[in-house]
């Protein structure tokens, strides 16, 4: 005699595979449930990849508060600077100045010149590590900007085909208004741009800062925008970002408080990237959303087979009926049915999804090489690798819900087998 219960034991031999159109149904549904769970074990782990490793690099390249003065520049940034780092959260504190500038590179009878419009940073070398990660981003070369030093990031340099040791000529907004100036007077002048030397090459990870962001020193920026000692504001770095938007109150505060000149403003990363931080989240929640219709159209499967199920064992549920078995332990036989079917179906799928996650570079780089498409450029969606982070949250809500929709894609026809009459099912035999 089996162990099993007596509904679990004629759940599992009603399920043996048969030639019949009812076992192709019950494979579909199983291989419905499998895919919907392993494509929402991808995409979700690829969004939650995004979103977590955006934040990584916004927070390793980008200060935590950006603080600036309402309608000028900032003169006293030195006892702003001070202000700002007494708040007990404030790591560090480091001036800046953040404009477009255009460049050009030094060309030769071998290569032309190459022309671009990135943006300026001038930062003080020592103070910068205290609020980014930049100093330590550099692969090629050194963070040296003394004198006319300058880094670039490692696409800029590729684009313009740059190399460490390499001159880089850059027209600022200075150069441009004394062009303007002379065209107005129709006086013909020559004006030379400033011309500095690629001292490093930094890759911060994301596309967007590797592509169009050059980093001088800070005095070499205040000359190029005329700023003489000012400088357009301050980067913070906080013990912990995520409290970004009370340290910025607080510094708001003080600072217009204890400063005797000018409105000051902070404004936080989160602020300064709402817009794609913000994409990301709307992204992740319409996309669990659209591909869980696949697990419902597998649980739409499962109630067909079912109920073609119970229609082919009536004479079978009459004599049960007959014997002695209730109305839940029939009922029982077909969610058990529709159980096993979820079980398989969402273990399978979840195998399935962990093992794309894990490979996903891989079979990338596989396409990648074997038809030459790049699946997910990296000027586009501003990562070299397709990141993925595994949340066990994401994963047992995709498991759980996908398993509870096949016992429901059953219950309808459990409960019309359970509520058959044995003289009604055998009334025909």
């Amino acid at each position: 005699m089996s162990r099993l219960p007596f509904e679990l034991f004629l759940a599992l031999r009603y399920l043996r595979p048969k030639r019949t159109f009812v076992s192709v149904i019950t494979l579909i549904s199983i291989l419905g449930v499998s895919l919907g769970v392993a494509v929402l074990i991808i995409v979700i782990s690829v969004m939650s990849g995004f979103d977590h490793d955006l934040r990584e690099k916004i927070l390793g390249f980008s200060a935590h508060l950006t603080v600036t003065e309402s309608g000028s520049t900032m003169k006293n940034y030195r006892q702003a600077a001070a202000v700002i780092a007494a708040n007990k959260n404030v790591r560090g504190v480091s001036p800046f100045v953040l404009g477009p500038v255009l460049v050009e590179t030094q060309g030769d009878t071998n290569r032309p010149a190459l022309q671009d419009a990135p943006m300026l940073r001038g930062v003080d070398p020592a103070t910068e590590i205290k609020v980014s990660e930049l100093p330590k981003q550099i692969t090629t070369g050194t963070f040296d900007l003394s004198g006319r030093g300058l880094v670039v990031g490692v696409d800029f340099a590729n684009n313009l085909r740059l190399q460490v040791g390499d001159t880089l000529s850059i027209y600022s907004a200075r150069e441009i208004k004394k062009m303007k100036d002379a065209r107005d007077q129709k006086k013909e002048v020559t004006i030379m741009p400033d011309d500095y030397e690629v001292r490093g090459i930094f890759d911060a990870g994301y596309y967007e800062y590797n592509a169009r962001v050059i980093v001088c020193s800070l005095a070499n920026a205040q000359d190029l925008y005329d700023l003489n000692d000012s400088v357009h504001g301050l980067f913070v770095k906080l013990n912990d970002p995520y409290q970004a938007a009370l340290v910025k109150k607080q510094l708001e505060q003080a600072l217009n408080f204890k400063m005797n000149e000018g409105t000051f403003y902070a404004q936080s990363w989160m602020d300064q990237n709402s817009g794609i931080l913000s994409a990301l989240i709307v992204e992740k929640n319409v996309m669990f959303y659209l591909l869980f219709f696949i697990v419902l159209v597998a649980a739409l499967c499962i109630l067909s087979a079912q109920i073609t199920f119970v229609i082919q064992k009536t004479r079978e549920i009459g004599m049960l009926k007959a014997l002695g078995a209730t109305k839940l332990q029939i009922s029982g036989i077909f969610l058990a049915q529709s159980a096993i079917i979820g079980i398989i179906g969402v273990a399978s799928g979840y195998g399935l999804g962990m093992l794309a996650v894990a490979y996903r570079n891989e079979f990338l780089h596989f396409m990648r090489n074997a038809t030459g498409w790049e699946l997910f450029p990296a000027s586009v969606y501003g990562f070299g690798e397709l990141p993925a982070l595994i949340t066990p949250s994401d994963v047992a809500i995709i498991c759980v819900s996908s398993f509870v929709i096949c016992i429901l894609g059953g219950l309808l026809p459990a409960v019309r087998a359970g509520s058959l009459k044995p003289v009604e099912a055998l009334r025909y035999e």
